[in-house]
């Protein structure tokens, strides 16, 4: 970028830009990059309002061409029924690590949901059984879609399940996503499914837990992905008690995720934790050993994901003059 102005990506723009696998490239360096001590991501924050919330998440990846994004996310559950909006909306602020110089702001939605299935794909890679073929997805919202996309490009999947407390979204998105992926998906209305699956995606918005240890067969991979605030919980207490746990963020876990609700419940300590995604993808810590293990991914989200992708998108913009410029005066 010259001094011409801000950078402004809007949705179409990023989508124009990033290919899914251009998301799991940019976020497994970043997770190898925080264990090497090239990044730092601190804990996400939160502001609560009467109707929803703010969420922030900042990291910075460190070295000669130093980049710091900040992303900053206004969640309302009441939005699609009242206001006619999206649940999640919100802009990542894009500047230079070395001077401070903002570069870009974009729309933090694409980011956002690609990114986390990128995390997913990492650690199914990683955590699942390298024969898994069966999988049940529980939440058929937008965050359910790319998390099938995310096991899908990891595993050789042949059958999927969908469940979701609305029967209704369920049945679309088995519709929806059969034809877009060509895979034999099928709605549920129960959880039973779950006892023949290799692996197991949790990506609703439940307060209360569901996914319990009679459900969950031995060598079962459980990406938990819904618990991304403190009063969401999808694994119960006891199972996670069970599970070869992996963290996107071991302070953020504890705080947001469904470790949270497991150190509350005392079936579980901080060191139950057996690593963080970025010390497997590094090589430090192992990651299945054993193919018995119920394995686990408790995914928070980070900005660590958020600052790399923005990165990778500010870097193609440039290469393809995108965007809008924006003057700061």
């Amino acid at each position: 970028m010259t001094l011409a102005g801000l950078l402004i990506l809007s949705r179409t723009d990023i989508a124009g830009l990033m290919d899914y696998g251009d998301y799991v490239d940019a976020v497994e360096a970043a997770f190898r990059a925080a264990v090497e001590g090239r990044a730092v991501a601190p804990p996400a924050s939160a502001l609560h309002v009467p109707d929803g919330s703010f969420h922030t998440k900042g990291a910075a990846l460190l070295g000669r061409e130093a980049k710091v994004a900040i992303k900053i996310n206004g969640n309302f559950p009441g939005n699609p029924a009242t206001n006619g909006l999206p649940t999640v909306q919100g802009v990542i602020y894009l500047a230079d690590g070395a001077n401070g110089r903002p570069l870009a702001v974009m729309d933090s939605i694409e980011v956002t949901n690609n990114r986390t299935g990128a995390a997913t794909t990492l650690a199914a890679r990683h955590l699942a059984r390298a024969r898994s073929r069966v999988a049940t997805i529980c939440g058929a919202g937008v965050q359910g879609r790319i998390q099938l996309k995310a096991i899908a490009a990891a595993a050789k999947l042949e059958r999927v399940h969908v469940w979701d407390a609305d029967a209704a979204r369920s049945i679309a998105f088995a519709r929806e996503m059969s034809a877009q992926l060509g895979l034999d998906i099928s709605a549920t209305a129960d959880l039973s499914p779950v006892r023949q699956s290799d692996i197991v995606v949790t990506c609703s918005s439940a307060r209360r837990a569901f996914l319990t240890s009679d459900l969950v067969r031995p060598g079962t991979f459980i990406a938990a992905v819904g618990a991304d605030n403190f009063d969401k919980s999808e694994i119960d207490p006891d199972l996670y008690a069970k599970c070869l746990v992996v963290v996107d963020s071991r302070e953020q876990a504890g705080d947001i995720g469904d470790l949270h609700h497991a150190l509350k419940a005392g079936t579980v300590t901080p060191g139950h934790v057996h690593a963080t995604l970025g010390e497997v993808i590094a090589g430090t810590r192992p990651g299945r050993t054993d193919a018995d293990a119920i394995t686990l991914f408790d995914s928070t989200g980070m900005g660590l994901q958020d600052v790399a992708a923005a990165v990778a998108i500010y870097r193609r913009a440039l290469a393809a003059s995108a965007g809008t410029r924006l003057s700061l005066g």
